[in-house]
């Protein structure tokens, strides 16, 4: 298929589903689905993800989009994220290196040679996160055999962070509501402390909300945020005027939330 200008491919890779879609950056629509497809889901990191390849291929047929960059996204489940102090005396790259696997380590207890790591940069407290190796495997793999130019994969979490963060106002958290899970972005003097991801319980109203943020802030050992600003469509009773914080919403394209979960990882962070 012939790419027109400003045309990409976008991939959301969420737990039994991918979905793949057609971005347009200059022209209407933004977004065209291309087709979703089932696997089974696999014990990550141990897995394979053989099943995802096929799925991949199913709705990557070989030869239709040669020479298409593609970008993914991956559900969160996926991947890990977290934060790593500077160690004290850290002078070299791989002081921080050697103090981020210890630190994965100690959080999730798997072997970090499963894993490929990178980083977002902060000098006062760098920022991580993993896939599996076999996921980028599988990926990598269908991607050269199909010639399409891998431009990047990341969780959904770090893909909401780098298109909104600089939108965030002073004092702010960022937040992410996806399916049941809330994932907090806790900032601290205008840099993210840490990342936070909370199961969402059935008909949580906005005082489970104003206690999670409490009680998430007394663990950090910084104040609670007097504003949360949210990636995803909250109960209506969260957006509810109070003197204690208010939250606000990042406005979502038109009928994303009638999507699948695969489909609105695609969407995440928009076109660009």
């Amino acid at each position: 298929m012939r790419r027109g200008l400003g045309q990409g491919l976008r991939l959301g890779v969420a737990a039994g589903k991918v979905s793949l879609w057609r971005s347009n950056r200059w022209r209407a629509p933004a977004w065209t689905p291309l087709g979703e497809a089932a696997h089974a889901p696999d014990d990550a990191p141990h897995g394979d993800f053989a099943a995802l390849g096929q799925a991949l291929e199913q709705i990557l047929p070989a030869g239709e989009y040669a020479g298409w960059p593609l970008s993914v996204v991956l559900d969160d489940g996926l991947a890990r994220l977290w934060q790593v102090d500077m160690p004290q005396g850290a002078a070299r790259l791989a002081d921080i290196e050697a103090a981020a696997a210890l630190r994965f380590q100690s959080l999730y207890g798997d072997a970090p040679g499963l894993w490929h790591s990178s980083s977002a940069w902060d000098a006062r407290a760098p920022f991580f996160c993993a896939v599996p190796r076999a996921l980028l495997a599988q990926l990598t793999r269908v991607a050269e055999t199909r010639k399409l130019a891998l431009i990047f994969i990341t969780p959904q979490f770090a893909r909401h962070w780098n298109r909104w963060h600089g939108a965030l106002k002073p004092g702010a958290w960022f937040g992410q509501l996806q399916e049941s899970a809330l994932t907090l972005g806790v900032r601290h003097e205008g840099r993210l402390r840490a990342v936070r991801a909370l199961p969402v319980p059935p008909g949580a109203g906005r005082d489970w909300l104003a206690q999670t943020l409490a009680r998430e802030a007394l663990l950090q050992g910084v104040s609670a945020p007097a504003l949360l600003q949210l990636c995803g469509a909250p109960p209506p009773a969260w957006l509810m005027p109070a003197k204690e914080f208010h939250c606000q919403v990042f406005s979502a394209p038109d009928g994303e939330n009638g999507l699948s979960p695969a489909a609105r990882l695609a969407h995440s962070g928009g076109v660009a």
